[in-house]
């Protein structure tokens, strides 16, 4: 396995404890210090920064509207998700095109979803200060089935914007000719 593929995981599961763990406190420093070595060792912002900015705005809008519906609560008078978990949603963009690629037929990222991302939550639940009102096993029932469409739409996500870079970088090679 390449040594990029295995520092993308080990950087998004330092990011995740850190956010998870941290909060909005001075950890959240190591999730975007994951962010900037990404961004700088493993792939490039023109790369890969539509992507992760539209998971990042597309995943704190879905968690604020599932903790509005009541499937988590997290402490605090606010409308929006805290910073910390947004964070959470721009690192996993950034597995997509690199430690998660495995994933991208539909059907394994529906089962990878499912599994994976409700159990993120689940464990992030029993580590904060977050709560699930409507207990673990309905909240996980719930989040299996989000997670089962989340994935391979982010999976989409990711392949539309490799296909926008690809195709802008052969439109400069061309123009350089």
């Amino acid at each position: 396995m390449p040594v990029k593929l295995i520092a993308n995981a080990l950087l998004f599961q330092l990011g995740w404890v850190a956010a998870v763990l941290g909060g909005n406190s001075f950890w959240l420093v190591i999730p975007l210090l994951a962010l900037l070595v990404h961004f700088t060792w493993i792939s490039s912002w023109a790369e890969e920064g539509k992507l992760v900015m539209s998971v990042f705005l597309a995943g704190s809008a879905l968690d604020s509207f599932l903790m509005h519906l009541g499937l988590f609560a997290i402490p605090g008078d606010s409308d929006l998700i805290p910073f910390w978990l947004a964070v959470l949603w721009a690192l996993l963009a950034t597995t997509l095109n690199h430690c998660l690629t495995w994933s991208r037929p539909w059907w394994i990222a529906a089962g990878v979803g499912a599994v994976g991302g409700s159990f993120a939550y689940i464990a992030g639940a029993q580590l904060t200060e977050v709560e699930l009102p409507l207990g673990t096993g309905p909240s996980l029932a719930i989040l299996a089935a989000i997670w089962a469409l989340v994935l391979p739409v982010l999976h989409g996500f990711a392949h539309m914007y490799r296909e926008q870079y690809r195709l802008r970088l052969a439109a400069e090679r061309q123009r350089q000719r």
